[in-house]
């Protein structure tokens, strides 16, 4: 079995050399074995076959990184074309670039069916709609397939006709030097096809545009740059292809409650410095229900609660995220003169004293402070 290869060899480039470099080096043994300027020449087929081989891998970033890491068995088998004529349709900028026309391309200019292009919709939801799932509707402007005509173009009860002045090729094929140069039909534009009695609904085209009204599941946990697919719901294909896919990216506003950190959420919750030293209940929001979690004595500014599976779903998951209560202390801005002569109290006897009398004054702060 032949050996094929290294396609930077075979272009004649280095390992690190830039598209353009590999593009420019393409474009050169491309016009030196081209089939037209070498007739009856096996072997600068080959050369020819081999050159756009090398470059259709070395063009592509995602391709020449396989061959780079694995070589040959990176791509998979991937890699080579049939015929010229497939090498001319799949590189037709490049020698577009030359001369300013097709050249040897497809014979036979049938438009073939086409996938319709895909559409991108920007969804904003609010943040319960994220957390909950919603459905939601929307206007899309698009395309679609004529209904008069199917997507023919012809009026109905009509059809397309064979282009007279190409005879269906869609191309017109002229001797120019060393090259046989094909440039698209002027009657018919390439398509091999004319349509004598246009559809007076879509005017020949095949496609009109429509508004369709659409109902977008939003699932549970959702966030900002997650994409909804909404399969054969984008524009309508050409010459009875399929349509394309619609893409829903979701926008999330920020809650007023909570901050998000992916999954979790994050309640930031303000506590009097008394009940922090002594502890307490108090009471929290959730996405459902408020509950009532325990600060135990000694908590400090800053400290953080974990309530598990009291966050965000996980979409498409039975599990979700935690909500973590930040705990603030709150120190008093303004004191009374009791208020005053208890923290004072407190200070003097905080390490002298046993704990139990200093959580005895301050059980009378608290109360002087009304927080008892």
């Amino acid at each position: 079995m032949a050996t094929q290869r290294d396609y930077y060899e075979v272009l004649g480039v280095g390992r690190t050399s830039s598209g353009e470099e590999i593009k420019k080096a393409y474009r050169k043994l491309a016009m030196q074995h081209h089939p037209d300027r070498n007739p009856d020449n096996p072997e600068a087929e080959a050369k020819f076959k081999e050159a756009a081989e090398a470059y259709d891998v070395l063009r592509d970033a995602e391709k020449r990184a396989q061959y780079d890491r694995f070589g040959h068995a990176g791509l998979g088998g991937n890699a080579g074309f049939a015929s010229n004529e497939d090498i001319f349709a799949h590189f037709g900028d490049v020698f577009g670039d030359l001369f300013g026309f097709s050249m040897g391309g497809r014979r036979g200019g049938r438009p073939r069916a086409q996938r319709g292009s895909d559409l991108r919709y920007n969804l904003t939801i609010n943040f319960r709609q994220a957390a909950k799932g919603d459905t939601v509707s929307i206007s899309i402007p698009r395309h679609k397939n004529c209904p008069v005509c199917g997507g023919s173009g012809a009026e109905k009860g009509t059809s397309k006709e064979q282009c007279r002045q190409c005879g269906g090729a869609g191309q017109i094929r002229h001797s120019q030097g060393f090259f046989q140069i094909s440039v698209p039909c002027p009657v018919c534009h390439g398509a091999g096809e004319i349509i004598p009695h246009p559809c007076p609904r879509c005017k020949a085209t095949g496609i009109v545009e429509e508004v369709r009204e659409l109902a977008v599941r939003v699932p549970a946990g959702v966030d900002t740059g997650n994409r909804l697919r909404l399969r054969e719901e984008g524009e309508a294909g050409l010459s009875g292809g399929a349509p394309g896919d619609l893409y829903v990216v979701i926008q999330v506003e920020d809650d007023k409650t909570f901050e998000r950190e992916g999954q979790n959420l994050i309640f930031m919750q303000e506590i009097p410095m008394v009940q922090a030293a002594l502890g307490g209940k108090i009471e929290i929001p959730t996405l459902d229900e408020p509950i009532t979690v325990d600060i135990p004595a000694g908590t400090q500014h800053g400290e953080i609660f974990r309530i598990k599976g009291k966050g965000l779903p996980y979409p498409g998951r039975e599990s979700s995220g935690d909500l973590l209560v930040d705990v603030r202390v709150k120190i008093p801005t303004r004191l009374s003169s009791r208020q005053e002569e208890l923290l004072r109290e407190f200070a003097q006897i905080e390490t002298a004293k046993p704990l139990a009398k200093a959580k005895k004054i301050m059980k009378k702060v608290g109360k002087a402070m009304g927080l008892d």
